[in-house]
């Protein structure tokens, strides 16, 4: 009998790692044109996690190599030898992000918590790697470092700074502790955001007769129709548990009470009585970050955090958003004056709830100014708008775009575009527009570069996407979106255009590689464009009648350009101001809601609005460490994004000057994180930035 199993054994197959690698087409070369894309109508989910851990030990075994050279330490050997390793891990990491974000199902889940860890095992492994860290010393402190090109210089002083700041002078015992806290802190994240997407996903509005779409302008009324088909659900309507459902529904719904509720599903996703409550999760996040800065040498976590930023300490962070803080609270108080006689003028014996401010700003806004959403949006197709910030690349960038159908996508309404430059006809990059909401799409909106553009092995294009969650509605409508939505697609088309103009060597200078406090920068100043008459006449066109936006509709656009500047301000630095906060807490031993509601106290925080992101629901801190005590960031670069657009309206030629658009393009846009952006930024404009400009922008008094 052994020797029939012996022979039986002996007859099976065995699969290498090779012949492993042949049948899992994620572990394949990107193939076809424009230096190879992903062949999304190849993978299946189950191919994930074998290639995921077949390419992570293919990226460790690549930095070994080069740590374990025996020949002496040069920048071609080591830094370049790094910028070139780990592609195969980058191919697959790429695709896993887009099922982490956008395809997120109950298949997907547990996969997702057991191989996350493994991202944060690896990069502990490689920063914690003495033989390569001395390489990479070596090269940073040789008097040879002089003979490089500047860029190389940047990217000499970036691997350094990034292994010193994850602790590769720390002692052996503290790195220890730091891989495991890592990887305890990569396991809450995924959950923080499993938890997250779960609320938003199981907690819906359900508009059950006619009276309930009393004040809903037709698409809003049209969406909510779909959304209960696509659910399934034995009622007239719903409206989904997502920001670009709940505050048009808050906007515009007359129904008090139902602005009540689904202001209270939105505001507590995260923290309902279930298990995907968020709170004590967080807590242990905080925790664990704090010690983590402890072993790397500093004081807080927010100390570390923003070691590597343009702010480089909490201090100067916190001085910027109460500067901004004071003036923005006093200017809610006075838009809810107006609210709140609005109120009295109509009978209504209440006062201004957060489920009633967008409302009532839009009465107020429509009675001061003259402008009605329900008057606007009309003109705001997302597909005449998406075209319109495509000419503004062209003329602001030179960039043209060509949609291609020959390229795979991950989802039947994802689009693809050729990116190529207008004077030359080089192509630069593709452009992926994935704009809808669904089931198990994160909430918000987001740029990912899928490829950076780099020239170290050739010239490699770069594949970026931007991703949205507009609302489809009705099949053949076309799809009407608010202004404050049509912002956020001239937004991240921003971060979009920072990646297809990119123009380096090296990947990890790529782009949007830059400090977190400057990222945010290109995306905000491209939203400007949004308002620019050249763009409304041209592309904000009637969906029925064809005809462009009136000029005296833009004007009253213009005037009330500043309105609830307040309002935005307040919610946007109240969520800044708590994140920075909490991670200046040297001992995080806190009851989330309790100290929310006493943080947001201390600070006078108006009680008609809440935080734009509460704490149990705070993705962009407690989500991964990319944001945190870092969320300041979106203010820090718009005092250089108002900064920097003064540069244009201080021209002749506005906002489409010439020179002052190759300037940008030049110094900003193109330039990735190869300069110093302080550096770079006053070649742009000549000098530092000032708050002074924002406040400007915000029709806020300057300080004396």
């Amino acid at each position: 009998m052994k020797k029939i199993i012996a022979t039986l054994l002996m007859s099976i197959p065995i699969i290498t790692a090779e012949a492993q690698e042949n049948q899992n087409p994620l572990l394949k070369k990107w193939t076809g044109n424009y230096g190879g894309v992903p062949a999304f109508n190849e993978y299946k989910i189950t191919d994930l996690k074998p290639a995921i851990k077949i390419a992570i030990q293919e990226k460790l075994d690549e930095y070994n190599t080069i740590a374990n050279n025996s020949k002496p330490a040069t920048f071609e050997n080591t830094i370049v030898a790094m910028e070139q390793a780990g592609k195969k891990l980058g191919r697959v990491k790429a695709v896993f992000d887009i099922y982490s974000s956008n395809l997120n199902t109950p298949e997907f889940e547990p996969i997702e918590v057991e191989v996350t860890p493994l991202f944060s095992e690896l990069n502990s492994k490689i920063y914690q790697n003495k033989k390569l860290f001395d390489r990479i010393e070596t090269i940073y402190n040789s008097k040879d470092k002089s003979k490089l090109t500047p860029e190389q210089q940047r990217l000499v002083w970036y691997h350094y700074a990034n292994f010193v700041r994850e602790g590769a002078k720390a002692s052996a015992e503290s790195k220890a502790k730091i891989a495991k806290i890592n990887q305890e802190l990569a396991s809450l994240f995924t959950k923080f955001s499993q938890n997250q997407l779960a609320d938003e996903s199981n907690y819906y509005l359900e508009l059950k007769t006619e009276a309930d779409f009393e004040g809903l302008p037709t698409e809003l009324k049209n969406a909510a129709i779909a959304e209960a088909k696509e659910r399934n659900l034995e009622v007239m309507g719903c409206v989904a548990n997502t920001r670009s459902s709940i505050e048009p529904f808050l906007t515009f719904s007359s129904r008090r009470d139902l602005r009540e509720k689904a202001f209270d599903i939105f505001v507590k996703r995260g923290d309902n009585s279930n298990e995907n409550n968020n709170n004590a999760i967080l807590v242990k996040i905080l925790k664990l970050r704090a010690e983590k800065a402890k072993l790397l040498g500093f004081k807080t976590f927010a100390d570390w955090s923003l070691s590597n930023t343009m702010a480089q300490n909490p201090l100067k962070a916190m001085e910027l958003m109460l500067s901004v803080w004071q003036p923005a609270v006093a200017k809610v108080h006075e838009d809810v004056a107006e609210m709140q006689k609005m109120v009295e003028a109509e009978g209504g014996k209440f006062k201004i709830a957060p489920w009633d401010y967008r409302y009532y700003a839009e009465k107020v806004r429509k009675a001061k100014y003259d402008v009605d959403a329900n008057q606007i949006k009309p003109y705001l197709q997302l597909e005449k708008l998406r075209e319109g910030m495509f000419w503004v690349a062209g003329e602001v960038f030179n960039l043209n775009f060509k949609q291609v159908n020959n390229v795979p996508v991950f989802h039947q309404d994802v689009r693809v575009w050729e990116v190529s430059r207008k004077d030359s006809g080089k192509t630069v990059g593709l452009f992926y527009f994935d704009p809808y909401a669904r089931k198990g799409k994160r909430s918000g909106a987001w740029m990912t570069a899928y490829r950076e553009q780099s020239r170290i092995d050739g010239d490699v294009l770069t594949l970026v996407s931007n991703n949205c969650n507009f609302i489809k509605g009705n099949d053949n409508e076309p799809i009407l979106i608010s202004w404050d939505d049509a912002s956020t697609l001239f937004h991240e088309f921003g971060h979009a255009l920072h990646g297809l103009c990119s123009d380096v060597t090296y990947p990890s200078l790529s782009g949007t590689n830059t400090p977190r406090d400057y990222v945010e920068f290109p995306s905000q100043i491209l939203e400007r464009w949004l308002s620019t008459p050249e763009v409304l006449n041209k592309f904000a066109l009637h969906y029925q009648t064809k005809e462009p936006m009136p000029m005296s509709l833009v004007k009253r656009i213009e005037d009330a350009a500043t309105f609830n500047e307040g309002f935005s301000t307040v919610e946007t630095i109240s969520s800044a101001l708590v994140d920075m906060k909490l991670h200046l807490l040297e001992s995080p031993e806190i009851d989330p809601r309790d100290y929310e509601r006493a943080t947001l106290f201390d600070l006078k925080m108006p009680s008609e609005i809440v935080m734009r992101h509460r704490i149990p629901q705070f993705g962009h801190i407690f989500s991964g460490d990319d944001y945190a005590a870092g969320y300041y960031g979106y203010l820090w670069a718009d005092v250089i994004s108002a900064d920097a657009t003064e540069a244009f309206t201080e021209s002749k030629g506005g906002l489409y000057d010439k020179e002052v658009s190759k300037r940008l393009l030049d110094n900003v846009f193109s330039i990735g994180n190869t300069i110093d952006p302080e550096i770079a930024y006053k070649k742009y404009r000549g000098k530092a930035a000032k708050s002074d400009a924002l406040m400007r922008a915000r029709n806020f008094p300057i300080a004396k």
